[in-house]
């Protein structure tokens, strides 16, 4: 037996079929291009966007261009941010405009990178799928002339028929999970398919997943709604929302039929060590339906666990309070009385906002008015000269309300726009204490601030309400973009992992009458792995077909069967 050392460079002509086809990459021609025309201009350009080196590209330029839709405010995720950023940055604004940026995934440029990536993939999948399922059909090629050339290669001489060897070759490599059969006087076999089939289901995942993204985008829905506790609740219908976006081809009757009303927020806060202040608890107890009719449920919603109704699913994304106030006449007639959600500013829920009462109230001379009041609440007071009116602790231990009055006109029945939590004063009076200064007044649970000469009077009870923010989303696709992320990480896996490798085994009778054995391995890169299966192949394969007894015994010890360099006995 021997070993023989191979060179890779001269290697190359003998070895014809059996290592051209251990990838199903198509080949690539370099054109003539002075006499290429349209046509071959054409061509020479879909060969390269479908080529896998432009996919590749094409998915990096995707990925930085996702960058500004991260840093950037968005038109479509929160408008009222992307106004502060332009009034912030007067100079990069016109710029930003120019780009797209505050627009980036329905961008012109985004969605070209979008669409030729998508193209590219498709170009380049089609074709390998089908060299892929013709080389599964068809059979490994024979063995080369020479595979002393190979990289893996082993010998050894034995008595046993050419024929028993084969066959017992055949029997080993089938026992491996090798392709194989007899081809003239060598076994041929082959393995590590799931290379190639990972390599094609990691590029299919991703297309799955850019078409997820698409009809997500396309046809997805999002608002915000708050809730006050006991309140009538949400039901799923346009006008319930207090804002609103969707995808350009969404359709309003898409939206899912469901509804919610929140029971109870429940909260809990650490108070001793440094986190105090925590919440420990955050959690909006809700009663809900599916469908127009359906069965009345309860679910807890969490940050980490919404409720899911269909393709909707429902968020919990902020909490604060909502005092009870009742708002009086001259005449002691009730022309309000509710809670009134107020805005938190800092981690201990201080708040902020606006009363409002539209209709309903006649000033002593009875003429119409509209009233406003400036609310400021903190949950727990700190007491005079400690703080003020900062919250210093976010549970209701000890609340206050801070109210100053205004009369005349809300500014509400023009048609435009208004924030409900801000309180436009522009035509409106104020109310003067004795000292005609404005009133302004706090008011601990249960007080009541009057109105002066007789006006009326507003008093905060000693129920205090809370409220929850939700954010109901329906996103089609989620489900398929999370099969294609999984598919694509296996698929992933298979194609850095497996190595896709052939063998050889050729079993021919020498002039002397003894069986010569040649063994031989071809992977489709360079791995230790080829030659060590080899080895432990050989080694098998030996131990059917020992080494024929030496005629001299003073023969040398490379007599016996000892594998390529790399492998083992």
């Amino acid at each position: 037996m021997s070993k023989t050392d191979t060179t890779p460079e001269t290697a190359s002509d003998d070895l014809g079929a059996a290592g051209s086809q251990l990838s199903t990459a198509p080949k690539e021609e370099l054109p003539n291009l002075p006499s290429l025309g349209v046509i071959g201009w054409a061509r020479w350009f879909w060969r390269q966007l479908t080529s896998m080196r432009v996919a590749l590209l094409l998915l990096f330029m995707l990925s930085l261009g996702a960058i500004p839709g991260s840093l950037v405010p968005q038109n479509s995720v929160d408008e009222l941010k992307v106004e502060q950023f332009k009034l912030a940055h007067e100079t990069l604004t016109p710029i930003y405009e120019k780009l797209q940026l505050f627009d980036v995934y329905s961008s012109v440029w985004f969605s070209a990178i979008y669409i030729l990536l998508f193209v590219s993939l498709i170009g380049c999948i089609v074709p390998r799928t089908w060299q892929f399922v013709g080389q599964l059909k068809g059979r490994p090629p024979g063995a080369p002339k020479r595979l002393t050339r190979l990289p893996a290669y082993t010998t050894w001489r034995t008595e046993a028929a050419p024929e028993d060897v084969r066959e017992e070759a055949l029997k080993l490599l089938k026992g491996r999970r090798f392709r194989s059969h007899i081809e003239g006087d060598a076994v041929t076999a082959e393995k590590g398919y799931t290379r190639e089939a990972g390599n094609l289901l990691f590029h299919i995942s991703l297309i799955v997943m850019l078409v997820a993204f698409a009809v997500g985008v396309l046809f997805k829905s999002e608002g915000g709604k708050l809730v006050v506790e006991g309140d009538g609740g949400f039901a799923n219908v346009l006008p319930q929302y207090d804002d609103f976006r969707s995808g350009a081809l969404f359709d309003n009757d898409s939206l899912e039929r469901f509804s919610f009303q929140l029971d109870e927020f429940e909260d809990d806060y650490e108070r001793k060590g440094p986190a105090t202040g925590t919440a420990r608890t955050f959690k909006a107890h809700v009663q809900y339906t599916e469908g127009v009719d359906g069965p009345l449920k309860k679910k807890a919603i969490e940050v980490n666990s919404p409720l899911e109704v269909g393709d909707s699913t429902v968020y919990l994304i902020a909490h604060g309070y909502a005092p009870v106030v009742t708002v009086k006449d001259p005449s002691g007639k009730v022309v309000f009385s509710g809670a009134v959600p107020l805005l938190p500013i800092d981690a201990n829920i201080t708040s902020t906002g606006a009363i409002k009462i539209p209709d309903g109230y006649r000033n002593k001379d009875g003429k119409k008015e509209q009233l406003g009041f400036n609310a400021f609440f903190v949950p727990t007071f700190a007491g005079h000269g400690k703080g003020d009116m900062l919250s210093q602790f976010p549970a209701p231990d000890f609340p206050v309300l801070a109210l100053s009055a205004y009369h005349g006109s809300l500014g509400i029945d023009s048609g435009l726009p208004q924030n409900v939590y801000q309180l436009d004063t522009t035509k409106m009076k104020e109310f003067k204490d004795k000292n005609g200064e404005l009133l302004k007044q706090r008011l601990l649970p249960g007080e009541t601030m009057k109105l002066p000469d007789g006006q009326g009077s507003i008093t905060y009870e000693k129920e205090l309400k809370e409220w929850a923010s939700f954010q109901i989303k329906q996103q089609p696709g989620n489900g398929w973009a999370l099969g294609g992320a999984i598919a694509a990480i296996f698929g992933l896996a298979g194609s850095l992992f497996i190595q896709r490798r052939r063998v050889w085994v050729r079993a021919v009778r020498g002039e002397d009458g003894v069986t010569v054995v040649e063994m031989a391995g071809l992977g489709r890169s360079e791995s230790a792995k080829v030659p060590e299966e080899l080895g432990d192949l050989a080694a098998v394969l030996h131990s059917k077909a020992p080494s024929a007894p030496a005629e001299d015994s003073e023969t040398s010890p490379e007599s016996e069967a000892v594998p390529a360099e790399g492998a083992e006995k």
